[in-house]
């Protein structure tokens, strides 16, 4: 059985934002501010580090909040993660579910029709979200294109939910920004949270708008 899964304030790691702080202690005041899951993602990092950055995440989660490790499918088993998010640029999502099993969570990126059309060909159950954007340009991730904008994240998750998958707005929503996208079932924040000087509360100002 898979793991409960809250999409509705989902933080996505930085490691270089979170600083000296470290980001076992920024997702730890996050998720008493309202953050609902987490996925570790470090670009830089090598596999040996980021299998103990994911097991310093994991141990500071509360139950009921899912873990989530961006891209790499051997560290998510090793480390015991609830689930593993790939791009459309990384393993197939099928081969990643035949390696993950049927009881953690995958995750899919879609930025533009297309790439959702690959996440509503797959066969039900293999995705079980979709993470929908940029919506506007970001820093944090400056390869990931042009916005979409709140309007064309919302289409594309309309077509998400009709063909059965929940989904997820990311890039460059900041609490000013995040009332303006709708129609996805919770919103990604990378700088809102892992660059703010206080996390939890940033985390419950983010929930006070969603």
């Amino acid at each position: 059985m898979r793991p409960p899964f809250d999409p509705t304030l989902y933080l996505v790691t930085d490691t270089a934002l979170a600083g000296e702080r470290g980001v076992p202690d920024v997702v730890r005041a996050a998720v008493a501010g309202g953050v609902t899951a987490v996925q570790v993602r470090d670009k830089t990092a090598s596999r040996r580090e980021l299998y103990a950055l994911t097991l310093a995440v994991r141990a500071v989660l509360p139950p009921g909040v899912a873990l989530f490790v961006n891209d790499a499918v051997d560290v998510a088993l090793l480390a015991g993660a609830d689930g593993v998010h790939v791009g459309q640029d990384d393993l197939p999502a099928a081969e990643v579910r035949a390696l993950i099993g049927p009881d953690r969570l995958l995750g899919l990126s879609a930025g533009s029709d297309d790439e959702l059309a690959v996440a509503l060909a797959l066969p039900p159950g293999t995705v079980d979200v979709v993470g929908i954007g940029p919506v506007w340009a970001t820093p944090t991730k400056p390869d990931a294109g042009t916005g979409l904008g709140p309007a064309g994240t919302a289409a594309l998750a309309a077509k998400a939910a009709a063909g059965g998958l929940r989904s997820v707005a990311i890039g460059g929503i900041s609490v000013e920004r995040a009332a303006e996208v709708t129609g996805v079932d919770g919103v990604c924040v990378v700088s809102a949270i892992c660059a703010a000087p206080d996390p939890a509360a940033a985390a419950r100002a983010l929930r006070g708008v969603r």
